[in-house]
């Protein structure tokens, strides 16, 4: 088993980055993953306090499908975020000040329109990830998984719906369920798979057209009995992980 794709989203909701390699952290999820929000002006979320707050309070793919027209890309290098939009509009803001935040602040809610919920206030707080559950962890999904439910939805499945952070080559479909508990070396990092991926109607929009055009969250009932794809895993050990690196199981 190899990893064929490593993906990071700065910022929740938005496009997903493809990445050659990275460093992960004890505790840690991939530098720079959901580091960036727009939370919705009534979202419970304090920066000063942060804790994890569900999706429905900030732009996500749940709850706006449009979003996913849009275009992101973010240098850790300078701290530039550039965003673009269908109606050609774009913005190149400094995030890691407030003043930047702002502009991006505005700049997405002027994107949202009515979907914008009083005064929405984009964020980033250091060491904090705006993830889909309480702690850090990365995802990970079988590509062979993948291929058995497109196989018997009779239908393509564009992998990026599915948002994971590592897509691996070499695991038997749905095997992954079954690594629950236990250690594995995925090239320098050291993780624990503690869970599977339940799936939200996110996956539900197309990541290429913004259009809502499957009923994943169905198709995965009616076709497994369930709605899970994929599984999360804790970094016990930190270490570079790079596509092509091996996972390997380790001793109980």
């Amino acid at each position: 088993m190899r990893i064929e794709h490593l993906y990071r989203y700065p910022v929740k909701g938005l496009t997903p980055e493809a990445l050659e390699e990275a460093m992960v952290e004890q505790g840690g999820c991939l530098p720079w993953d959901r580091a960036f929000a727009l939370a919705q002006g009534d979202a419970p979320f304090d920066p000063a306090s942060p804790r994890f707050v569900p999706k429905q309070h900030f732009l996500s793919l749940w709850a706006n499908p449009r979003a996913a027209a849009l275009r992101a890309s973010f240098s850790p290098r300078t701290g530039i975020l550039s965003l673009s939009a269908p109606d050609g509009t774009s913005l190149r803001a400094h995030v890691l000040g407030q003043a930047g935040r702002d502009q991006v602040a505005a700049f997405l809610t002027n994107f949202l329109g009515a979907e914008a919920r009083l005064t929405p206030q984009f964020h980033h707080v250091p060491g904090h990830s705006f993830a889909d559950d309480e702690r850090q962890l990365l995802s990970v999904i079988g590509l062979a998984s993948l291929a058995d439910y497109e196989s018997r939805a009779g239908a393509r499945r564009d992998r990026l719906r599915f948002r994971a952070n590592i897509y691996l080559r070499g695991t038997a479909p749905w095997e992954e369920f079954g690594w629950i508990g236990q250690e594995v070396q995925l090239g320098g990092a050291r993780l624990r798979v503690v869970a599977r991926i339940p799936r939200c109607r996110a996956t539900h929009v197309n990541p290429a057209t913004a259009e809502v055009d499957a009923d994943v969250l169905g198709e995965l009932q009616r076709l497994y009995g369930h709605r899970d794809l994929g599984v999360y895993a804790e970094v016990l050990e930190g270490g570079r992980i790079a596509v092509g690196d091996a996972m390997e199981f380790l001793p109980s």
